[in-house]
């Protein structure tokens, strides 16, 4: 028990200090499950020891957010609470900090109706539409990370007892961190260094467009004339640096809204609106999601399409090797912010402001006429395995391997 608690300690040291890099007088804001509370004093404690102004916990608990989805009135899905918008609002222009923790078990709402979900998701995501910009122009520091939930653990790990499963779960998540190292701080600086040496080659490069082939897959992704390629640390509008996602493995970019044509097919499953979508196929003309199959899930994947205009495109382009750690972990997470760090990826939705030179200064129109998309929606699915091969198409034509069996070439 003591080892796990000086690891836990750790761990909340390490999103302090690197995930948001908490600054004096600042405020941390953390959105968390009750499942969390340990964690949670220990980043609060950490946190108020740097210099933090204040420490704002936003508690939820999965039963009663079950419960909710199962029991409540229709009109509830259809609104979201102004005041909890502007609250984030608010916050994020006072220079807070944002933690989510995520933990919920990725079934959570399997067999509610798909059109409640969409009605919420849509609700919640037109009233954050200003908190969304915000974060993906990096306003503000924010990190997502995570922790276990029994439910979440017993999905990752059925044949094993529910604490087993828990302690499991947790040995996997240290190790994706890096807590497991002498310095994880250090360690994260590192990995951050050698993740910029891929982000530096490919913005010298500055391809024109991506082609993937893999089973299932053939796809070209046009990319805006003044794309960037990033990756790992960010630079807030402070210019304090923060890792928006821990653990992450991944470079990555804007596509060109209206430049993606073809078909590619997923590799992992995807968790979404509390429930799994699994084994499908999205199909795109002149940028747009022209048709979509799926063996799991299929009618939330269509919801999730239909959310608005922009979740007709795509919104992110993510480039990981099949060799990465958590890929080699030989665990399915069946969670987004780990499955993603495994593989390939694209994202269904808006783009990061910063994925343009300039972007971060720019208005919701200066980025559309750049080429970016704009949604209430960002989910990424996984697209990656050991048989995807991509190539860099340069503006004369000429193509450069980047991908060979589902890891880097250069």
């Amino acid at each position: 028990m003591a080892a796990f608690q000086e690891k836990l300690g750790k761990y909340a040291d390490l999103i302090v200090k690197v995930g948001v890099n908490i600054q004096k007088n600042q405020i941390l804001v953390i959105n968390t499950t009750i499942d969390n509370a340990d964690l949670v004093r220990f980043i609060t404690k950490k946190a108020y020891e740097i210099g933090a102004k204040d420490v704002i916990i936003n508690w939820s608990d999965d039963v009663v957010s079950r419960l909710k989805y199962d029991l409540a009135p229709e009109e509830v899905f259809q609104e979201f609470p102004k005041w909890r918008a502007q609250e984030r609002i608010e916050l994020a222009e006072q220079g807070a900090a944002f933690v989510s923790i995520v933990s919920s078990s990725p079934d959570l709402l399997k067999g509610v109706d798909g059109k409640r979900i969409a009605a919420f998701q849509k609700a919640a995501g037109t009233a954050l539409n200003k908190f969304r910009q915000y974060i993906q122009s990096d306003k503000v520091s924010w990190t997502v990370v995570a922790a276990p939930s029994k439910d979440w653990a017993q999905k990752v790990f059925p044949d094993l007892s529910p604490e087993t499963s828990v302690n499991k779960l947790w040995e996997a998540i240290f190790k994706a961190v890096r807590i497991n190292e002498e310095d994880p701080i250090k360690a994260w600086k590192q990995h951050d260094q050698k993740l910029h040496e891929k982000v530096n080659y490919l913005n010298k490069k500055h391809f024109k467009k991506l082609h993937y082939t893999a089973p299932g897959t053939d796809l070209t992704i046009e990319l805006p004339e003044k794309h960037l390629w990033v990756g790992a640390g960010s630079m807030n509008e402070q210019n304090v640096e923060f890792m928006a996602n821990m653990p992450t493995e991944e470079v990555f970019t804007a596509p060109k809204k209206d430049g993606v044509y073809g078909y590619v097919s997923s590799t992992k499953p995807l968790s979404y609106g509390g429930n799994i979508i699994d084994e499908f196929k999205v199909t795109f003309e002149n940028g747009r999601i022209i048709n979509v199959e799926a063996k799991q899930g299929e009618d939330i994947l269509k919801e999730l399409v239909e959310t608005d205009e922009g979740s007709h495109y795509l919104g992110e382009v993510a480039l990981v090797p099949h060799q990465s750690p958590i890929s080699e972990s030989n665990i399915l997470f069946f969670n987004t912010l780990f499955d993603e760090n495994a593989s390939n990826h694209l994202a269904i939705g808006s783009a990061y402001a910063f994925c343009i030179d300039g972007g971060k200064q720019m208005s919701q129109d200066e980025l559309a006429q750049a080429g970016l998309n704009s949604s209430i929606t960002h989910v990424d699915f996984m697209i990656g395995s050991e048989h995807m091969n991509i190539d860099g198409i340069l503006e004369d034509g000429t193509t450069e391997p980047l991908f060979r069996n589902g890891n880097w070439a250069f």
